[in-house]
């Protein structure tokens, strides 16, 4: 659900054609905000190409907003639904995955800043018996995934019953109990290893600290304030209201996967499945647009108090140009410093990333598993955008999608909840 793998996916097999009549063209559009104008801006057309490479491809489409500070563009390509076709829009809404972290840790820090909650806290002071050593294991530790506790995500009876049964409802205690029954990763404090349990635990600890559940928190504290419209953390509906994307399956990956999600040799559109199974760690739905003005608001400071924002950006270095807060990661790229969070759920990815001040950022959806080739070309989109937001030229380096793919030219991005099956 997010970058657990901080790996390339590759499948080392050939992808299909995908036929002129399959996917219609691209449907590029500009934005009408204030901050936008009515002609194109430059380097509109290079971010076209670059979504209809995506497209071209094998994916079923993309959606894409770039702000460089002082101009915003929204773009699109493909269709949002394959039966009956649906063009894609800038605006429609996709499951955003990891993403959620940020929103939870975003309200977790606001509790702190109130006085009600710790980073220094236990998981046994809030959650008694919940975790083995969780007289152990701090808030601090569970949200920036240095607490050891195993990724439930990565429990292979959990995809194998994930994927012959995606509407089974789960219960956070559940998804935890999955974690439970593996040794921890190492002990709390010692080391990282990204694990989606940490922000399951996370998100028990808010409804025992409020007495409110983790929607009504977001809900109230985030998406209202900053009128999300089309923001929404389903608890129970497997489906995504409103216009939105249809995440597929391609068929490049279909013998990979059992029916109902593969086997069929054909796009599998694969996006209804119960939102219990991510929860906090990923159940948050958007769009381009709500995602843009969530990372703006709380990097400028709107949403967290000066010494909360400071403790979200305090980084768990990874590599040399890569680190992981708080729900937030910072990367070094080769047109500056991104600010962000990266999610993937079974057929989608969602890629935010901003400067440090949050005026300038760039949010990409994509709703199609990731083969070879469509990783590669996505790779394409990631480096010509991030350098549109800085306002500068892609690097010869950065401008294939072979090069794109390199250690140290793009940070680590998630391939999706499903990534390890095809890897």
């Amino acid at each position: 659900m997010s970058i657990h793998s901080l790996r390339r996916r590759t499948i080392g097999r050939g992808v299909a054609a995908v036929t002129a009549g399959l996917l219609a063209a691209a449907v590029p559009t500009l934005t009408a905000a204030p901050d936008a104008v009515a002609a194109p801006q430059p380097g509109t057309e290079e971010l076209q190409a670059a979504l209809d490479g995506v497209v071209a491809a094998g994916a079923t489409g993309i959606s894409l907003r770039v702000d460089d500070g002082h101009h915003t563009i929204r773009l699109a390509s493909g269709a949002a639904r394959l039966d009956p076709r649906v063009a894609m829009r800038p605006d429609a809404r996709l499951r955003v995955g990891s993403i959620t972290k940020t929103f939870v840790s975003t309200v977790t820090l606001q509790l702190v800043g109130e006085g009600r909650l710790s980073l220094d806290d236990t998981v046994e002071r809030w959650q008694p018996g919940l975790i083995p050593n969780g007289a152990d294991i701090t808030v601090r530790q569970l949200l920036n995934h240095t607490s050891g506790i195993f990724n439930y995500t990565d429990d292979e009876a959990f995809i194998q019953s994930l994927l012959a049964h995606p509407l089974r409802a789960h219960t956070a205690h559940e998804l935890v109990a999955v974690a439970t029954a593996h040794p921890p990763v190492f002990a709390p404090g010692t080391s990282w290893s990204y694990s989606n349990t940490n922000y399951i635990v996370v998100g028990l600890i808010l409804e025992r600290v409020t007495h409110q559940s983790v929607s009504s928190l977001l809900r109230q504290r985030i998406i209202r304030p900053l009128r999300l419209h089309d923001t929404v953390y389903p608890t129970r509906s497997p489906n995504i209201p409103g216009y939105h994307a249809h995440g597929y399956l391609p068929p490049t990956l279909s013998d990979l996967f059992p029916p109902p999600w593969g086997g069929q040799d054909r796009y599998v559109d694969i996006s209804r499945f119960s939102p219990t199974v991510t929860g906090a760690a990923g159940a948050l739905i958007s769009n381009p647009d709500d995602l843009r003005r969530f990372y703006r608001a709380l990097l400028s400071g709107r949403l967290l108090r000066p010494a909360q924002l400071a403790e979200m950006k305090t980084m768990v270095e990874l590599a040399p140009e890569f680190g992981y807060g708080l729900g937030l990661y910072t990367a070094e790229t080769p047109c500056g410093r991104i600010w962000g969070h990266d999610g993937g759920v079974p057929g989608y990815t969602t890629i935010a990333w901003n400067d440090e001040s949050g005026r300038r950022g760039m949010v990409v959806g994509l709703p199609t598993e990731q083969d070879e080739a469509i990783a590669a070309a996505f790779d394409t989109v990631l480096a010509t955008a991030v350098c549109r937001v800085f306002g500068r030229p892609v690097p010869s380096a950065a401008a294939g999608a072979t090069a794109a793919a390199g250690v140290g030219v793009l940070p680590p991005v998630d391939r999706g909840l499903l990534a390890a099956r095809a890897g």
